[in-house]
């Protein structure tokens, strides 16, 4: 059988299907079934229209949770894109010398780790008897500054943003050191013999240059924090009295552990619709950057 070139479509009908079927339509099933008060033990469903959202927009977890979704974002913005574009910006400069791939080597690994096993191995790190934090701060004299740093209300949720800084800074740093190495070089030339220091050239020269992938993987970033699960699940389960909840950790123990499966998809719906936002920014953001 011979295709046409009208008939190109019938090749991509396929992954059409597959992604309708394994994607959209979840989704669409998912708004529907918010509506509804249902479980996991029977087919009987009760309409109660918009009360999930009205009950969330009451809950002081859900709060917590879309709290500790923000701040991480925000510490990952500053950490992930500040820190990894001095870190890019620094690997690329004469400093580094032959040594460049393998500082890029050891910054970029924490990132191809699973992130169950970084979350274990942070974990242990944290122990407030036999973890290695600790020990050292107390090896150092620092002994007022050890914490049982998951087990404390104040501190917990920050002890795992600082591990996952530890893990996603330089995967964002190679995004932008790609970045940096499409710049002409010819521009930091001109710089030179124009006088200009290595500060004013990533002042003037670099930062103007990346800033489309400084926008996205900004956004990037800020996608990554509402989908945050798995380091939360793994160190703390939401605890310690849910002060480490997130939105993707209260949904999952809505849904499997207090069988309130409506309200889970409510949840969920307000997960969509931020990352979607977030989404269409970034698209916007990626199409900017052509011109």
């Amino acid at each position: 059988m011979k295709f046409g070139k009208k008939n190109y479509w019938l090749y991509i009908l396929p992954a059409i299907l597959l992604i309708g079927t394994f994607v959209y339509v979840p989704i669409i099933q998912n708004f529907y079934f918010s509506l509804f008060k249902m479980n996991s033990y029977t087919d009987e469903k009760i309409f109660v229209g918009l009360a999930h959202y009205v009950r969330i927009f009451k809950d002081d977890v859900f709060y917590t949770s879309l709290k500790n979704n923000i701040t991480y974002a925000i510490i990952s913005v500053i950490c992930q894109v500040g820190l990894g574009t001095m870190l890019a910006m620094l690997i690329e400069s004469k400093l580094t010398g032959r040594l460049r791939n393998f500082y890029r080597n050891v910054l970029f690994m924490p990132s191809l780790i699973s992130v169950t096993a970084v979350g274990l191995l942070w974990y242990f790190i944290y122990n407030p008897n036999v973890g290695m934090l600790n020990a050292l701060l107390t090896k150092i004299g620092m002994e007022n500054l050890t914490h049982a740093w998951l087990a404390e209300p104040n501190i917990a949720i920050y002890s795992i943003i600082a591990m996952s800084q530890w893990q996603y800074t330089g995967y964002i740093m190679v995004l932008i050191l790609v970045a940096i190495q499409k710049i002409p070089a010819e521009l930091f030339e001109a710089a030179e013999i124009d006088g200009a220091n290595g500060i004013q050239r990533s002042l003037f020269v670099t930062i103007p240059n990346i800033k489309e992938m400084l926008l996205v993987t900004s956004v990037i970033t800020v996608i990554g924090a509402f989908k945050l699960f798995t380091e939360i699940y793994v160190m703390t389960m939401g605890g310690p009295y849910n002060t480490t909840q997130v939105l993707g950790t209260y949904l999952y123990q809505s849904a499997f552990m207090f069988d309130e499966m409506g309200y889970a998809s409510a949840i969920a719906v307000i997960i969509f619709m931020i990352t979607f936002t977030a989404s269409i920014i970034q698209i916007r953001m990626a199409k900017s950057g052509k011109g």
